[in-house]
């Protein structure tokens, strides 16, 4: 069974580049303290990802909406999900913003289901 991750990035903000990154990073990561710190255990799917038989896709959208309706879908379909949430100190007036989503680490083609139509980035 192949095993990933994606991460869905929205473009109508026009991030920085290093922002992106950043928010990227912290929402792939945001598993780990869902599954690992708050005890809920790691899926066979998660562990496999992290021994590093996985792959790690990024992929835009270009709306709040299609971000939050992505984060439904695969919530719905049993995934792990996160949806980053900036803080707005660098880049957003204060104003706290969701900049990506995180489906998984999971099942490749269930993953793909939810995320297969959307372009990388």
């Amino acid at each position: 069974m192949a095993v990933k991750q994606v991460i869905v990035m929205r473009t109508d903000l026009n991030m920085r580049k290093g922002k992106m990154a950043a928010q990227a990073a912290h929402a792939s990561r945001e598993f780990l303290s869902r599954h690992v710190v708050d005890g809920n255990g790691l899926t066979e799917d998660m562990l496999a990802w992290l021994e590093g038989y996985h792959d790690t896709i990024c992929v835009g959208v270009d709306s709040a909406q299609a971000l939050s309706d992505l984060y439904a879908a695969a919530i719905n379909a049993n995934l792990p999900a996160h949806i980053m949430l900036d803080l707005g100190k660098t880049e957003f007036h204060g104003v706290e913003t969701p900049t990506c989503l995180a489906i998984g680490p999971g099942d490749a083609e269930e993953i793909n289901a939810i995320t297969g139509h959307l372009k990388l980035l």
